[in-house]
Formats: structure tokens, sequence, C-alpha cells
């Protein structure tokens, strides 16, 4: 166990430094917005399974419908399609998306909000599914699953940092914009079970391990997922005038 600590330290450690520096040496909160977001795709195409692609993208459905920019999206890319790839401008297909995470510098409400909103433009987009053929004539449904939502600091903006104002505005937020796990750096990481007709479940984990909490804790959500839903392709033939 403590080499595996000793590893996502030196992991950690390296993720510090970058957005420490970029936060020190870029003055315009634009560019340093998109250097932070830049840092922790790096961190992710770098470690999470290849099932999995990262990138920062467009989310769009078969009725033409898009969501906004979205800082980081988690997709399927073995079995969907890419259908814009450009000039580092991305659109993946709704059914596609497994996760979307928001990058921001703090922690606060007003970010939180602001991610929860980014994940609604996207859970509000149409998905569609056809049954899998499986081996031996069998099907295997492909029914949309919901798409985990998150949020990526360097830090927290409250003190205490992952306390009642974090665990009060993830309350707030409508179905659509809940946030269900997240990450600031240097204090800690958070995740969030929902259950309907109940109050989330906030679990807190403060330390300087943030990242391998938040880690490992998106790994887990996502194992728990099934393969992104097969696309009705019709459906999106239907579309096209």
């Amino acid at each position: 166990m403590s080499n595996l600590v000793s590893i996502l330290d030196g992991t950690q450690a390296h993720l510090e430094g970058s957005l420490r520096g970029g936060r020190l040496a870029v003055a315009h909160a634009g560019a340093r917005g998109a250097a932070s977001e830049d840092d922790w795709l790096r961190v992710l195409k770098d470690h999470l399974p290849f099932r999995y692609q990262a990138d920062r993208a467009f989310v769009i459905d078969s009725r033409g419908d898009i969501s906004d920019q979205i800082d980081i999206v988690i997709y399927d890319r073995q079995y969907s399609p890419l259908l814009y790839n450009q000039s580092d401008q991305r659109f993946v297909t709704a059914e596609s998306v497994y996760a979307v995470l928001e990058v921001k510098q703090d922690l606060t409400k007003a970010h939180v909000e602001y991610a929860g909103e980014k994940a609604a433009s996207v859970r509000r987009l149409h998905r569609t599914s056809v049954p899998v053929p499986q081996i031996g004539g069998t099907t295997l449904s492909g029914t949309p699953q919901r798409i985990l939502a998150g949020i990526l600091t360097y830090q927290s903006g409250w003190m205490p940092a992952l306390g009642e104002p974090l665990t009060d505005v993830l309350r707030g937020l409508a179905p659509e914009a809940q946030l269900d796990i997240g990450c600031a750096l240097i204090h800690g990481a958070f995740e969030a079970t929902y259950t309907t007709g109940q109050a989330p479940t906030i679990t807190a984990a403060p330390g300087r391990r943030a990242l391998i909490q938040f880690f490992l804790r998106l790994l887990r959500r996502l194992q728990r997922m099934t393969t992104a839903s097969a696309i009705d392709y019709s459906d999106y033939l239907a579309n096209i005038p």
C-alpha cells in the first residue's frame, strides 16, 4: 500500500505544481482557466482506462440540440463516433457520454452552481438506444444511464473547505444539475449520492491526497456503469433534411 500511495502522491505533486505555476505565471483569467483545463485533462488522459476518452467538447443529440462547451467530457470512443474534430473543436454524441466535469480555480457556491448548469445542458439532451446483438442470439438492452457530473478546482474558497457550505449548495441543486463528485486539489475531494425524495448523502475526504480520493472514487463510479448505450442511427438519419 505504501508503494501505491507514493506513486499516486507523485502524480498529485506534479499536478499541484502545474496548477500552482499557472496561477502565479498567467495573469489573464481566461488563459489561466484554459491552462488548468489542460492540466486536468492531461492527468485523466494519462490515467483513465483505455475504454474511456477525455476531451474538451460539445455534446450533440440526434435532434441537433447542443450542450454548452464542457471542460472535460469522459465518453466512449470504441463504439461511438466522434462527429467533428477540427481545431480543438469536438462534438460527441449524447449517447456516448459517461461523465462531464467542470474546471474552476476555486470551489465556491457560484462555481458549483455553474458546474451544475453545464451538467444540466448535457443531461437534457435526447439520447437514443437500440438492443445490441450478442453471441448466442440474445440481446442486451441499451437503456441510457444517468450521466455523472463533477467539478475540479485547485482549492476551496470555504472554511472549512468541504463543510456545511458545500453540503448546502449541493443539496440545493436541481436534479438535472446535481454534482456527483469533486476535487479541491489542496483541500480534499467529495462524493454525493442521490436518492429520489431524500436529501443527498455527502461524503467528504479532506486532506492533501485529494487527487487519489477523487480519481479512485471516479473510477468506482465509472466501473458501476454499463457500456454506453448503442446509438439508434435511424433516429439520426430521420432528422437529416
